[in-house]
């Protein structure tokens, strides 16, 4: 496996990682244990920062003139990490509403 490909790789685990860390935060939220959900969250959080960091490597790269071959892996990548961006900012809210519901 080439560099980009490691990169689209870890582009795909961390937004994996983030998505599994917001619903247990969500599942955490549900149980109103919101201490929990919280720490959850910053871990989702830590694992989406990662995942953009590699995405933002391989725009860099391109914008240096360094052209970057589109595969299908990597378009998937790309899905993954801003669908995996809006359900994290879905779930946040909805975290939100349920901790304002239950105080």
């Amino acid at each position: 496996m080439d560099e980009l490909e490691m990169q689209i790789m870890n582009i795909i685990v961390n937004a994996g990682d983030c998505k599994s860390h917001v619903y247990e935060a969500l599942k955490k939220a549900k149980e109103k244990n919101f201490e929990e959900a919280e720490k959850e969250m910053k871990l989702a959080e830590d694992a989406i920062a990662k995942a953009h960091d590699f995405q933002t490597a391989i725009i860099q790269k391109e914008a240096s003139g360094d052209k970057v071959e589109l595969s299908v892996l990597f378009v998937h990548a790309q899905d993954h990490l801003m669908t995996t961006m809006s359900e994290k900012n879905l779930i946040e809210e909805i975290i939100e509403l349920r901790k304002s519901v239950n105080c």
